[in-house]
């Protein structure tokens, strides 16, 4: 009998508890996402203007293109994504040729989506390929390199593997260099052909780009640029050597931790060592860790001695 009593005292707090939930949820209910009714207003209810999502008009993406306004041409543009407005064309493209290189990436991603009036014959794109190739301004000739990375079209691998061999301004050749690289493609060899280039610029172009495409072949060109007179271009070799686990340059990563005359190159030749985990290099790593004259790089050699 007692143990039915409080079973009966427990249920009717369970109820009462569930009657004041119900309650006081129902008054803080959530509005619907999309309340019903025609227009903004019917999607967006009361939230505030600069809340709601909106599509750019066709003159609004013309003034913001030649507004020059870095912000407004990215909002603008960023919603206008899907609005097809062949007249608009005209007033986004001279932006892939702007100054400002923000500017010049939101132009190229905006026309790579149009699906007329940019890729026939004569368009755009053929007039960006046909700048590379052609204009007798360097300036002109790196931001259509840039352009054609930023396009993602096949046809601008060709085009940028020729002009990082041949171009004789090395803007040229380095813009060249970094589309291949948006392009996910080395040019069949161009960017390793690159990282013998005379312009450092060029080379740590080469070695960005040989970084984050899908296959690298040319390792021994960029193992070559451990010794390069540039220390940033050294670094950034190694830095690449160590993220494709390179560890057939070990000898050369060896050499740049036990040698190099800067310390921030010794620090990621050591990082590298780690990486490979050739135990051949313990006894150099344990001597840089107990006596390199940077405590950075005395730091990533003990690090590299806990990853063998």
């Amino acid at each position: 009998m007692r143990r039915h009593t409080m079973f009966q005292f427990a249920m009717g707090c369970f109820f009462a508890a569930a009657a004041t939930f119900t309650t006081a949820d129902a008054s803080s209910a959530p509005r619907e996402v999309t309340p019903n009714g025609p227009g903004i207003s019917g999607v967006y209810g009361t939230q505030p203007a600069n809340s709601q999502e909106f599509l750019s008009s066709p003159d609004a993406i013309k003034s913001a293109a030649v507004s020059g306004a870095p912000t407004l041409i990215w909002q603008t543009l960023e919603h206008g994504e899907k609005v097809e407005c062949l007249d608009c064309i005209a007033f986004v493209s001279p932006l892939l040729y702007d100054a400002n290189p923000k500017n010049r990436e939101i132009a190229a991603w905006w026309l790579r989506r149009r699906v007329l009036g940019v890729f026939g014959p004569g368009e755009v794109y053929e007039q960006t390929l046909q700048n590379l190739q052609s204009n007798p301004d360097g300036l002109t000739r790196s931001y259509a390199a840039y352009a054609l990375g930023e396009f993602l079209f096949a046809p601008g691998v060709n085009a940028c593997a020729i002009s990082v061999l041949q171009d004789g301004d090395a803007r040229v050749r380095a813009a060249s260099a970094s589309a291949l690289g948006r392009l996910n493609s080395d040019g069949n060899g161009a960017l390793g052909a690159a990282m013998a280039d005379s312009d450092a610029t060029v080379r740590l172009a080469a070695l960005a780009s040989a970084g984050r495409i899908n296959s690298f072949s040319s390792i021994s060109a960029a193992a070559a640029l451990t010794t390069d007179p540039s220390s940033d271009v050294r670094r950034r070799a190694i830095e690449v050597l160590d993220a494709l686990n390179a560890n057939d340059t070990v000898t050369a990563v060896a050499a740049a931790a036990q040698n190099d005359s800067d310390a921030g190159v010794r620090a990621v030749a050591c990082h590298a060592l780690g990486t490979f985990g050739n135990n051949t290099v313990l006894p150099l790593l344990q001597n840089l860790a107990a006596n390199d004259p940077s405590v950075f790089v005395q730091d990533q050699a003990t690090i590299a001695i806990r990853r063998l």
